[in-house]
């Protein structure tokens, strides 16, 4: 899967899109340490043992490199940075029943702009599943060459 890169430097206003959000009871928020469990938990039972790793990860960094979505004390999904390399977005994710919310874009805009809030100008999506997602929402443009990138000798 080809990699994408974002300019940080030109991201869309967000703050109506956070609004929206927020207007259906959904609270984005930077993930705590000690719910490092909980957001295992979800990731392992929605997606994948190898973003458990990435997520926990997240959370052992100062400050945590994970923004959430909740609502009434149940996770919607997470979006981490920084975990895998740095400058990266991801891993990312949304559950089933929070899809079509504007969970998944509010999220990666979180995500986007502590990238920008360190200093980085453009971030890189690694190992993009729905490209068209990530050019739509925030103008992500292919990285020729590179698939696998980083991804070429994943262990099981």
């Amino acid at each position: 899967m080809i990699d994408m890169l974002v300019r940080l430097y030109a991201l869309p206003e967000s703050a109506e899109m956070y609004r929206e959000v927020a207007a259906k009871g959904i609270t984005l928020r930077r993930a705590r340490a000690f719910e490092k469990h909980t957001l295992a938990a979800f990731a392992k039972e929605h997606f994948s043992a190898k973003w458990v790793s990435e997520i926990e990860i997240a959370l052992s960094r100062q400050p945590v490199a994970c923004y959430i979505a909740t609502r009434d004390q149940q996770v919607l999904g997470f979006a981490c940075y920084e975990t895998t390399q740095r400058g990266f977005f991801g891993p990312t994710g949304v559950a089933p029943g929070a899809r079509g919310l504007g969970v998944g874009k509010a999220l990666l805009f979180k995500a986007l702009e502590a990238l920008h809030e360190l200093g980085y100008a453009y971030a890189i999506i690694g190992g993009v599943g729905p490209k068209e997602f990530y050019a739509d929402a925030c103008g992500a443009i292919e990285i020729a060459g590179s698939d696998p990138g980083i991804y070429g000798d994943i262990l099981p």
